[in-house]
């Protein structure tokens, strides 16, 4: 008898288990799948003739004007292809973002270089606190100094950096479009640092800009040139559905 009441005590425990866990499994919030993002992509084009570039003297330098005695350089404050395809236009989200996604760090450590006495690119993109890291492959010391916005939370800063000498490494702690990037030692070295938040893309040699890894939802885009200033657009992203933007800028 004692055995008999043990295994119907134990088969009723094993009911209610069991009855507990249906219930539980059962009251389960079922979480759906996050929508997958997808990428923005478009083209810049410049309406009008492209301001002419004045070419730029290096002589001061011997070793930097040797490089370019085939192909002399000139400056690159609006560089346009022969198709009117904008160069170095940073396109980004300017409203919009929120959570994870618009402050999200790329992974990635891009390189400012110095080379043939410019600065290879000369309009970077970058997350705030996204490393990266200035380098110099010429034959000649230079000096980096970024000059951000007087009083804000991106700091001044003016390093040498000797030829052969270590990569120097450092990040901009907030948003700041743009960071205007000069060399003491070459007066006619320029660049620019523009620090966004969120996914961004700048444009190639034709023009042409991606965005990637956008969520779903409706933005606000903007489009950045050192001369020729800013526009904005409004775009609506679908998951996984590629978006286009393109923009036109005015020659001046």
């Amino acid at each position: 008898m004692k055995k008999q009441a043990w295994y119907q005590g134990l088969a009723i425990f094993s009911a209610a288990l069991t009855l507990i866990f249906v219930f539980v499994m059962s009251q389960r919030e079922v979480k759906a799948a996050p929508a997958s993002g997808a990428g923005i992509t478009g083209t810049i084009k410049l309406e009008g003739t492209a301001p002419h570039q004045r070419p730029i003297d290096m002589s001061k330098e011997p070793a930097c004007a040797a490089v370019h005695k085939a192909n002399p350089v000139t400056t690159e404050n609006v560089v346009a292809g022969s198709g009117g395809g904008l160069k170095n236009v940073v396109v980004y989200i300017s409203e919009g973002l929120s959570g994870s996604a618009e402050n999200e760090v790329a992974s990635s450590k891009p390189t400012w270089d110095q080379k043939g006495c410019q600065y290879i690119p000369h309009v970077m993109g970058l997350n705030p606190n996204q490393h990266f890291e200035v380098t110099n492959s010429d034959p000649t010391s230079h000096n980096i100094h970024p000059m951000p916005k007087p009083g804000g939370p991106n700091h001044e800063w003016n390093k040498s950096q000797p030829s052969g000498a270590p990569p120097i490494d450092n990040t901009w702690q907030a948003p700041e479009v743009a960071i205007h990037v000069k060399c003491n030692i070459h007066p006619w070295m320029s660049g620019y640092m523009v620090v966004v938040k969120g996914p961004y893309g700048v444009s190639d040699d034709s023009g042409s800009f991606k965005i990637e890894n956008v969520p779903p939802g409706s933005y606000t885009l903007t489009a950045w040139q050192e001369t020729l200033g800013t526009q904005t657009q409004k775009i609506t992203v679908a998951a996984g559905k590629p978006a286009t933007a393109d923009f036109t800028f005015k020659a001046k």
